[in-house]
C-alpha cells in the first residue's frame, strides 16, 4: 500500500467513526428549558423572601431576606424539582395567599409581622399533620418545601454560614470534642 492510499483509507475510517459517534452522542445533548408554571414573577420572589424572613427573621444576624432566599427557592424549584413537586410548590404559593385572605382579609405582604408568624405557625402545624399521615408516593406539603428550602438556602449562603454559624475559612487541626455552651452558634461545616 502506498502512503497516499494509506492516508486516504485512514481518513475514511476516522471520518466514519466520527460520524458514527455523533449518532450515539445525540441522545446526551441537553434540551433547552421551556418556560412553564415555575417561571416566578418578581412579586412571587418578594413573597418568598418575606416568607423566608418570617421563618428566619433578622436579629443580631441578617435574616433570610438578606440571603435572597426567594431567588434561591426559584432556582431550586425550577432546576431541581420534578414536575409534580413544582406544581405542588407553585400551587402552594396560591394556597398561602388564600389562607392569608381567609384568616386576615388581606394578602400576606400586607400583614403585620405577628400576623405573618401566626399564619405560618398554623401552616406548619397543618404540614406536620399532613406529613405524618401521607403515603410515601404522595408529594410533600408545600409549606414543608418552603420551610426546608428556607433553611437550606439560608445556612448554605455566605450570610448564614459566616454570620449565623461559627465559620473558620481555613480550619486548623481536627478536634472532635469542642466545648459548647448553651446559646453558642453551631459550626458551619
Amino acid at each position: 500500500m502506498k502512503r497516499r492510499q494509506a492516508v486516504s483509507t485512514m481518513a475514511v475510517i476516522l471520518g466514519g467513526s466520527m460520524v458514527g459517534s455523533q449518532l450515539f452522542l445525540t441522545g446526551c445533548k441537553q434540551t433547552e428549558k421551556k418556560a412553564n408554571s415555575t417561571d416566578f414573577s418578581p412579586e412571587e420572589i418578594a413573597l418568598l423572601d418575606e416568607i423566608g424572613e418570617t421563618i428566619i427573621p433578622t436579629t443580631n444576624t441578617p435574616g433570610a431576606k438578606a440571603a435572597q432566599i426567594g431567588a434561591f427557592m426559584k432556582i431550586m424549584v425550577t432546576d431541581c424539582y420534578d414536575e409534580a413537586a413544582q406544581k405542588v410548590f407553585v400551587d402552594g404559593i396560591s394556597s398561602l395567599k388564600e389562607a392569608s385572605d381567609k384568616k386576615f382579609g388581606k394578602g400576606f405582604m400586607e400583614l403585620e409581622p405577628a400576623q405573618r408568624k401566626e399564619l405560618l405557625v398554623e401552616l406548619d402545624k397543618e404540614q406536620r399533620e399532613y406529613q405524618k399521615n401521607k403515603k410515601p408516593e404522595e408529594p410533600n406539603h408545600y409549606f414543608k418545601m418552603m420551610k426546608d428550602l428556607t433553611l437550606q438556602g439560608y445556612f448554605t449562603s455566605e450570610i448564614g454560614a459566616t454570620q449565623a454559624l461559627r465559620y473558620e475559612a481555613v480550619p486548623g487541626r481536627y478536634e472532635g470534642c469542642m466545648p459548647y455552651q448553651k446559646g453558642d452558634k453551631t459550626w458551619a461545616t
